[in-house]
């Protein structure tokens, strides 16, 4: 079968944004003929804003969501609630729960969950990092805030158990979320919710 791309470099640059999450080859196609069609200056503008995210883009050294600053603006808020700490998987996650505007406290990003199956442990994640700064002081809460899913239930017990030491107090958000939903698609409504109803760890 003859090549159906009329041009090598357009070829390359389909093969690269078909290599994004969710594009397959027919929309990268429509991205890069839509690219096509727009100014020198846009598309510089454009790439010059991938590759500067890529270079200069940080994770907090706090709590490790994404910052352009080495203390992201959430953990240097000194109007949040320093004493209160959601645990999420991702930073999908922290702008999912910021978006329902009913958590006001801070957060700590674990990077993914446990996952067996898929060659994730305990020491792939940020857990000591967090065990750290529960003994550290000053908080009194954490919520586990974490996908309703097999893998995120296996999560919430091994922190709880690294966390018992500490006697601080452990909850869940609501089971709002259907079980085996990701929490980064779940409606604002419903999550908001499910954290201003959160639970006892374990109850």
């Amino acid at each position: 079968m003859d090549n159906p791309y009329p041009s090598a470099l357009l070829e390359k640059a389909v093969a690269e944004f078909s290599k994004l999450p969710g594009i397959g080859r027919k929309t990268a196609l429509r991205l890069v003929l839509h690219m096509l069609k727009r100014s020198d200056e846009e598309v510089d503008t454009f790439a010059s804003a991938i590759t500067t995210m890529r270079h200069e883009v940080k994770h907090c050294s706090v709590c490790h969501n994404i910052s352009d600053t080495d203390v992201c603006p959430i953990c240097s808020d000194q109007r949040r609630d320093a004493s209160t700490l959601c645990v999420v998987e991702n930073i999908q996650d922290v702008m999912a729960i910021e978006n329902t505007q009913q958590y006001h406290g801070r957060y700590h990003v674990l990077g993914g969950i446990i996952s067996p199956m898929d060659g994730i442990g305990p020491n792939d994640l940020e857990i000591a990092s967090l065990v750290d700064r529960v003994e550290a002081g000053g908080i009194q809460e954490v919520i586990l805030a974490l996908s309703p899913t097999m893998e995120g239930d296996t999560t919430n017990f091994y922190i709880s158990r690294k966390l018992a030491p500490s006697h601080v107090t452990l909850s869940v958000i609501a089971r709002g979320i259907s079980v085996g939903d990701e929490l980064e698609y779940a409606d604002e409504v419903t999550l908001g919710r499910s954290i201003l109803n959160r639970t006892p760890f374990g109850s």
